[in-house]
């Protein structure tokens, strides 16, 4: 699913309770979340191959 400004989040964060997620949008060599409830709220940034290493690290424990 796509937002404005590019912000992506999950298809599976349907209606309801599933809009309590976190968006991302990539920023040329970095990677931003917020949380979308509250996306005027503060961003938080990181190196995308940081990013990558932690979503990576987080497939295996799942």
């Amino acid at each position: 699913m796509i937002t404005s400004d590019n912000w992506r989040k999950s298809s599976y964060s349907g209606s309801g309770d599933g809009n309590a997620c976190v968006e991302i949008a990539h920023r040329h060599a970095h990677i931003a979340i917020r949380d979308s409830k509250i996306p005027s709220h503060a961003t938080l940034t990181f190196p995308a191959e940081a990013f990558t290493a932690f979503i990576n690290r987080l497939a295996k424990e799942l």
